[in-house]
């Protein structure tokens, strides 16, 4: 379900901070470069601290998915008591109070609309790593709460978010870090906007985008920032800051 009521969307650019997988030490001491962003979105493989500090130093939300170094997240429930464990008993989560994991969910943060699918392909075993075949399923089960949610009038994804790549697009010749074929389908599915993956390391921010059909893919590796149009075809990467609020 999303999160909150349901956004009334409009044609406003959302300055997006895109952060994965590399932290930006510079950040500590200096928020200027990216204190017009509105949102936060991490793709894994960042220390839960860092978050927290980016999501409560600009004072805006966070919405992330985890990665393959990220401890697993699975099994957590949100319920009238709050957020549960597999056994039923009130807990306190592993990432920053009031951020959103969008792993295997669809959400409304930020006038945006996020799907979400952490995780990467399985190679030596450990949290947050899938088989082709599990992935697939997994993406399956998201485009059943899409097909959901359209049907009750909702609007279209914005920004589907991932930490490993498509195959093919933007991935690794290693085992762990070629992409999954699952996400084309998913991609042809929800018809995002813009898909935002980490994973693949040494990006080039000046690089141009991929796409996939209609939808952008970027990897977001280090640290990003971004105009998206929320329904709509518009994402501008910023190699400094974004517009002013």
């Amino acid at each position: 379900m999303p999160v909150g009521p349901t956004p009334a969307y409009h044609h406003d650019v959302v300055c997006v901070l895109a952060v994965s997988d590399e932290v930006d030490e510079g950040l500590y001491g200096d928020l200027g470069p990216v204190r017009a962003a509105e949102v936060v979105v991490a793709c894994g493989d960042l220390p839960f601290e860092y978050l927290g500090y980016l999501m409560n130093g600009l004072d805006v939300p966070l919405v992330f998915v985890p990665g393959n170094h990220d401890p697993d997240l699975s099994g957590y429930r949100c319920s009238r008591a709050g957020l549960t464990l597999r056994a039923g008993m009130p807990v306190r989560a592993p990432w920053p109070d009031g951020a959103v994991n969008a792993d295997g969910r669809i959400v409304d943060v930020a006038g945006l609309r996020f799907a979400g699918l952490g995780g990467c392909r399985a190679a030596g075993g450990g949290p947050n790593q899938y088989s082709d075949r599990q992935l697939a399923g997994r993406a399956r089960s998201l485009r059943r709460q899409a097909w959901r949610q359209r049907r009750r009038g909702g609007p279209p994804v914005d920004i589907l978010l991932t930490h490993a790549p498509p195959r093919g697009v933007g991935d690794g010749a290693d085992p762990l870090h070629r992409g999954f074929t699952a996400l084309h389908g998913l991609v042809a599915a929800l018809q995002p906007t813009v898909l935002l993956h980490g994973h693949v390391l040494r990006c080039d921010a000046t690089a141009p985008g991929r796409q996939l059909g209609r939808t952008a893919v970027r990897n977001i590796a280090g640290r990003h920032m971004l105009d998206i149009q929320p329904g709509g075809s518009a994402v501008q990467p910023l190699p400094g800051l974004c517009r002013a609020r």
